[in-house]
């Protein structure tokens, strides 16, 4: 009876982690989706932006959505509202090839270089970067079930081997609870905004009378820590921030 009461409690446990994880989302409209591919690719660009537009509003987001959309605007010449689809198709497929040229090749004509730093947490998890968020939730579910499932085996049959498999997948278990928990922290705390603009003034104040401290240009990503009456308050470095206009530079988490 003790036994049998046990293994509920960790099939409880083992089971939690799905039950607390829900995701919504809406199947696109395959017609209109087809036909702003279309018109991507007879050169009607803005045309394909509509389309994109209105599957957005729809409540279809994806990454090929928003790497479509990136292309359509980098074939407008619009380096800003380029790099930051692309920046948002990177959160769905962060692996995607063609994605990550086309955003590297975009990024190399950006005006104003800033260094991006990951912290020593990241950098020691660097495989972070290559997965989204959801397939971090489901490595960590995957490796929760197995160290459940290993304990409970262990429960009935305390072998040397199941010991050792114990171990490991306890190592492995609290390596994709980690990576999870920092991927989702790094989410419900990214303010990264990308300059949508040829060029804007960062001023000193929310004001456009306030002293123009320098100027920022197009695909420019910086941390938007707040908006204010019209204004956004960036920083570019841990010494330059200032106020821009909203609508100079939009947040890459919608």
């Amino acid at each position: 009876m003790k036994r049998a009461i046990t293994m509920t409690l960790l099939a409880a446990i083992l089971l939690f982690p799905v039950a607390a994880w829900t995701t919504g989302g809406q199947a696109p409209e395959d017609e209109q989706f087809f036909h702003a591919n279309q018109a991507y690719k007879e050169g009607r660009y803005l045309e394909a932006l509509e389309g994109y537009t209105t599957l957005l509003q729809a409540g279809f987001k994806n990454g090929h959505l928003y790497y479509n959309m990136g292309n359509a605007h980098f074939r407008l010449n619009r380096l800003g509202p380029a790099i930051l689809n692309y920046e948002r198709a990177r959160l769905y497929i962060p692996r995607d090839a063609d994605l990550n040229f086309n955003l590297n090749y975009a990024r190399d004509r950006v005006q104003d270089r800033v260094p991006e730093s990951r912290g020593p947490v990241g950098s020691a998890l660097f495989w972070l970067d290559a997965l989204n968020l959801v397939e971090l939730f489901w490595a960590f579910v995957v490796m929760n079930g197995l160290f459940w499932g290993i304990l409970i085996v262990r429960l009935i049959s305390k072998t040397e081997w199941t010991y050792y498999l114990t171990v490991i997948l306890l190592i492995l278990w609290a390596i994709a609870g980690a990576s999870f928990g920092l991927k989702w922290y790094q989410a419900g705390t990214d303010a990264r905004a990308v300059v949508l603009e040829n060029e804007i003034n960062v001023r000193a104040g929310p004001d456009a009378g306030n002293t123009a401290l320098f100027k920022l240009h197009a695909g420019t990503i910086v941390q938007l820590e707040r908006l204010e009456d019209g204004w956004g308050l960036i920083r570019v470095s841990e010494n330059k921030r200032g106020w821009v206009e909203n609508g100079g530079v939009e947040a890459v988490r919608r």
